[in-house]
């Protein structure tokens, strides 16, 4: 992803956030050295911004959908009380099995549901669970976006937050020409025309799409 601002002024955004526990630095520079598309990872400052997400709408339960390597969803599970659960899906083996150590090594993991299925089988069988969850967090395959939102929004409560990642797409939703960036726009088209939702979207790193629901 191209930096939507320039490296001087991401260097002070980065120095005047909360500052990475050496967990935290540890996973980054792990999956910077030793993963695909390393790109992915959610970075300090988003990383910081859904710790307190959580926090401040006192979520409970929270799901993610694309854990990487797990730095979103230790972040996110940080901020839960201790009796909170987080559900992340993914269907990469290898870099879920980095998420996984860290998850054990970091005191949350009992917290953490980690399952290996694509996603919208995953949210299929949570639905049917009658499972709910306070806050949502989107960044996977870009195309099933629009699909997510759909999935997801029944199971989020009057109150609740969705949140996706990417939603500026290095600046490419202004003029789409590939077929992931016309994703995208369709994306974020779909959520300002939701009436279900007020929503916001962010110029945090590559775009933050924020949504908080307002009626089922």
């Amino acid at each position: 992803m191209l930096s939507l601002i320039g490296p001087d002024l991401a260097a002070y955004v980065d120095a005047h956030t909360t500052a990475e526990s050496p967990l935290f630095a540890r996973l980054r520079a792990e999956t910077q050295a030793d993963l695909a598309s390393p790109q992915m990872q959610v970075g300090h400052v988003e990383g910081a911004l859904l710790r307190i997400l959580v926090a401040v709408s006192r979520a409970r339960n929270v799901l993610e959908i694309g854990t990487y390597s797990g730095y979103s969803g230790l972040a996110m599970a940080s901020a839960l009380p201790d009796d909170g659960k987080l559900v992340t899906c993914d269907i990469d083996p290898v870099a879920t099995a980095v998420a996984r150590r860290y998850f054990a090594e970091s005191g949350h993991g009992h917290k953490i549901d980690l399952r290996l299925a694509p996603a919208l089988d995953t949210i299929a069988e949570l639905a049917a669970e009658g499972r709910r969850f306070d806050l949502v967090f989107i960044d996977a395959d870009k195309h099933n976006y629009v699909n997510y939102w759909n999935a997801v929004l029944p199971l989020v409560p009057v109150g609740g937050l969705v949140v996706a990642d990417n939603t500026l797409w290095s600046g490419k939703v202004v003029a789409p020409k590939e077929d992931s960036d016309r994703a995208i726009v369709a994306f974020n088209t779909h959520v300002a025309a939701d009436p279900r939702v007020e929503h916001v979207l962010l110029s945090v790193r590559d775009g933050v799409m924020l949504a908080r629901k307002l009626r089922d």
